[in-house]
């Protein structure tokens, strides 16, 4: 009797935590993996930095901080030889767009040639080469510094509209951003594009139960019966709340300012290698004209 009041004692008490197995079951471990990123956005390369770096969490992001082992000299064998690939991701981008007589004009304000090249250079203006400068408040050279950027034009296709992305770290991103809907008189627009949120862990927990039944295998099939595993979404960044508008328009001039930031990836390419591996990774489309 003892022994049968002991079996239906444990039964109960049945710990809740999964085994390693369980947890390492695709559906689970994306669910998981959204779990994590409530506070913190990953980059498209976390999985491996967290296997092989110590992780910090800065700017809203989890980033690679120092090397697990001592892998100093294949870095420079890499530099100096190959091709050594980094992250950049966590740098936010902005876009802008209008046309390029008001962007260069408004521009001017945040900038000067005093420092060296500004967004009008010639080299940089028709799209071939990155610039980087120094941006100040408005009409307050040489002081009130916000910080350096780079910027790179979209080339010209015939038309007076241009299209400029900036590059801002993400902790500068916020008091740059102010300024440029400030000398642009950027407004939010009347439709607010806003995605939905990320599964919360209550809901994730519910989807994991409605899959999960004892004695049964663990799947989750849709409508037509194939396997449905939630799709990771990433909404903002970690300089951005979900909810916040990303896009601001001037009702006068038309320029438009739009918060790019994880919508675009950003790899930096070092060693004498590094465009024999473009050219190898990257295929020129072919484009057909009706």
């Amino acid at each position: 009797k003892k022994q049968a009041e002991k079996a239906v004692h444990q039964k109960k008490e049945q710990s809740k935590t999964k085994c390693r197995k369980a947890r390492r079951r695709h559906i689970n471990l994306v669910a998981e993996f959204n779990h994590r990123q409530r506070k913190n956005i990953w980059l498209e390369t976390h999985i491996w930095h967290a296997k092989r770096f110590h992780m910090v969490k800065k700017w809203g992001y989890c980033l690679g901080n120092s090397p697990t082992e001592k892998s100093y000299r294949a870095c420079y064998r890499a530099m100096t030889k190959h091709c050594l690939l980094q992250d950049l991701s966590y740098y936010c981008c902005l876009e802008l767009k209008g046309k390029e007589n008001e962007l260069l004009k408004q521009l001017a304000r945040i900038c000067s040639i005093d420092t060296g090249l500004t967004f009008q250079e010639a080299c940089c203006l028709s799209g071939r080469f990155e610039g980087s400068l120094n941006l100040y408040r408005a009409d307050r050279y040489p002081e009130d510094m916000l910080g350096p950027v780079t910027f790179i034009w979209k080339p010209r296709d015939g038309s007076e509209n241009r299209q400029l992305w900036i590059w801002v770290h993400p902790a500068l991103k916020k008091d740059i951003l102010k300024e440029l809907k400030a000398i642009f008189q950027c407004t939010e627009p009347e439709e607010m594009c806003i995605t939905e949120p990320v599964t919360t862990s209550v809901q994730e927990e519910k989807q994991v139960e409605v899959v999960t039944s004892l004695g049964n295998k663990r799947k989750k099939e849709d409508k037509e019966g194939e396997k449905a595993v939630p799709v990771k979404k990433i909404i903002g960044d970690g300089t951005r709340d979900p909810f916040q508008s990303y896009s601001w328009i001037a009702q006068t001039t038309g320029i438009a300012i739009s918060d790019r930031s994880m919508e675009i990836l950003r790899y930096r390419l070092i060693g004498p290698l590094s465009h024999s591996v473009l050219t190898e990774t990257l295929k020129a489309a072919s484009v057909q004209t009706v």
